[in-house]
């Protein structure tokens, strides 16, 4: 009676876990499929396309949101990623690379530089920025010289 008693116990514990693990699942795949906050253009670039000469030039875009961050770079089919030690979202920082300086001078300034395009054929740079779960675009085109 003690052994059937204890058969008893067990499978309701195991009974009690499992519906346990269950509520916890639904719950956790409920609350994953909510949008949490306003994931509109929170970051409000004043400028997404510019174009520039082949000469040297810069740009500097403002923004209204100031919790975004630089995610990604390209010049025409190269891709650069930002320096694993560089803090993303701190206030300031610079990315360099051959032919151009792209700089986050504070929480609203985008500054970047370029230098001559001295090939036949026009650049395009593209920096990616994101906010939260929104993801924006600036695009530089430099005629070619």
């Amino acid at each position: 009676m003690i052994i059937f008693g204890t058969i008893i116990i067990n499978a309701m514990n195991r009974l009690l876990v499992n519906r346990v693990l269950f509520l916890f699942i639904v719950l956790y795949t409920s609350a994953s499929c909510i949008r949490y906050g306003d994931w509109d253009d929170n970051i409000n670039l004043s400028v997404r396309s510019v174009k520039f000469d082949a000469h040297a030039d810069s740009v500097v875009i403002t923004t209204k949101g100031s919790g975004w961050w630089i995610t990604d770079v390209s010049v025409d089919s190269a891709y650069y990623v930002l320096p694993v030690g560089l803090n993303q979202q701190a206030d300031n920082y610079a990315f360099t690379k051959d032919c151009f300086v792209i700089e986050r001078r504070n929480r609203k300034t985008l500054f970047i530089k370029v230098d001559a395009n001295t090939a036949y054929n026009q650049r395009i740079i593209t920096i990616g920025l994101e906010s939260g779960d929104y993801f924006d675009r600036v695009i530089i085109t430099q005629k070619s010289k």
